[in-house]
């Protein structure tokens, strides 16, 4: 009896491989197997960011206060949520989102492009050109705020693609460390101080002081570059009298060289003319035109006979 047992015991163990080779190599190799899109390698926060982000630009030259470019080259984050934010001073601002969803967001919300500058001071940075967002890219604003210690402080997103950042740090905690002057150099100052002069001396409007202001801090690398070449109105009115000077200089002279011409040619004919009227006019002109050249003194318009 023990031995019928045992032998059908052997041959069901037989039959169960027999099953399962016929179902590896014969009914699975015919199998088509189907695959979710995978972009877990693209969102993967075990990668290297230059992995798994493309930046569409490059970040703006480190500018501003001296101390805070102390903070280039480190990073900051905030968890919140599922959301891991991280702010790199100087070069970008990320977002990462830390779930098992097979299309988990991580992206840039904005690269360093420029300072937001108020009332002689820096009021935040501005970090533009982030991930596409509809019709638009993401951007992102970051302000600084003082505290004991560097850390990303909060995250928000008052509009649709545009975020808002509180950075607190112990380099800002100084009453004059935001400011903006003191942060330029000599001849820029120089600049700022003519524009001052020219807005209280009433030369110039409100928005020309503007546009004066932000062609200083361009050539500071504090804003990307938008040229307005406006110019102090004194200036402009010293260059329109002197090319308004050289132009009747040169009409004038243009005019001598036709008479001279058509002098010649009535000579040639042997056509008598009168030069009297002529000497006496042009004798007159070139005395006008010498004064127009900067000569003191009254000069005789009348005819002295």
């Amino acid at each position: 009896m023990y031995c019928l047992f045992s032998v059908i015991c052997h041959l069901l163990l037989i039959f169960t491989v027999f099953m399962s080779l016929l179902v590896t190599h014969g009914i699975a190799g015919k199998m088509k197997i189907v695959e979710a899109p995978n972009t877990f390698g693209v969102n993967n926060n075990f990668l290297t960011q230059g992995s798994r982000l493309q930046a569409k630009v490059l970040p703006s030259p480190v500018s501003g206060p001296v101390h805070l470019s102390h903070l280039a080259g480190r990073c900051f984050s905030l968890t919140e949520s599922v959301y891991r934010y991280e702010f790199c001073p100087f070069h970008n601002v990320t977002q990462h989102e830390q779930s098992f969803r097979w299309n988990a967001y991580s992206g840039i919300l904005g690269i360093w492009h420029e300072w937001e500058i108020a009332n002689n001071t820096f009021t935040g940075m501005w970090m533009r050109d982030g991930d596409t967002c509809g019709t638009r890219n993401r951007e992102a604003k970051v302000i600084f705020t003082c505290s004991a210690q560097s850390k990303l402080a909060q995250v928000s997103e008052p509009s649709t693609c545009v975020y808002s950042l509180t950075f607190e740090t112990p380099l800002v905690c100084h009453p004059h460390s935001l400011l903006v002057y003191p942060t330029l150099n000599e001849k820029l100052q120089k600049e700022w101080d003519e524009a001052e002069q020219a807005r209280y001396e009433g030369l110039i409007t409100e928005q020309g002081y503007d546009n004066l202001l932000r062609d200083v801090f361009e050539d500071a690398g504090f804003l990307k570059s938008q040229k307005v070449n406006a110019k102090l109105p004194q200036v402009a009115a010293e260059t329109e009298t002197h090319n308004s000077l050289q132009k009747c200089n040169e009409d004038f002279q243009k005019q001598r060289e036709e008479i001279q011409r058509l002098q010649a040619l009535l000579t040639q004919h042997n056509i008598p003319f009168d030069t009297k009227a002529e000497e006496t006019q042009g004798g007159r002109t070139t005395t006008a035109a010498r004064h127009l050249r900067g000569d003191v003194g009254l000069f005789e318009l009348t005819d002295p006979h």
